[in-house]
């Protein structure tokens, strides 16, 4: 099994993506240990994919993924993959669409180790409630997501 690590730069400060056996399985909030030697591919189109994303050029990341967690919760990431650059859905959409429970897709969301590249930013909660956000900076990171997005928030 081949790791790498790569920090990148984004308007939230550093994330740190993290890639195994060509596929990515994570992102978090803050500068991580980076890979020695050779960036492994995958890595590198994750950086330019998500700096042309910041920078409002990208409306899909075309990634390999393979984020570690239960059925359920790869079910709820598949959802939220195919929400659309610019829209958003509710927890009670996705769960309708799962026969599942809101509260159940919230701790999907919140669970996710790809945020951004699996855009849990872009599910929120009934009447305009944001719901949460894991990432750094919490619902005011989750909002200014939505904004580059330029989804009114």
């Amino acid at each position: 099994m081949t790791f790498g690590a790569l920090t990148v730069p984004s308007p939230f400060g550093p994330l740190t993506l993290f890639a195994a056996d060509g596929k990515i399985v994570a992102l978090e909030w803050g500068k991580g240990a980076a890979t020695a030697g050779t960036i492994p591919e995958v890595l590198s189109d994750a950086k330019d994919q998500l700096a042309a994303y910041f920078e409002g050029h990208l409306a899909r990341f075309d990634l390999p993924l393979d984020p570690a967690g239960t059925p359920f919760q790869k079910k709820v990431w598949a959802a939220m993959l195919a929400i659309p650059k610019g829209e958003t859905r509710t927890y009670g959409d996705i769960a309708k669409e799962l026969a599942s429970a809101a509260r159940a897709v919230g701790g999907a969301c919140g669970a996710n180790p790809i945020p951004i590249i699996i855009p849990c930013h872009r599910v929120v909660g009934c009447a305009g409630h944001m719901g949460g956000y894991s990432g750094d900076g919490g619902i005011a990171t989750k909002r200014a997501l939505l904004r580059l997005e330029n989804v009114g928030v």
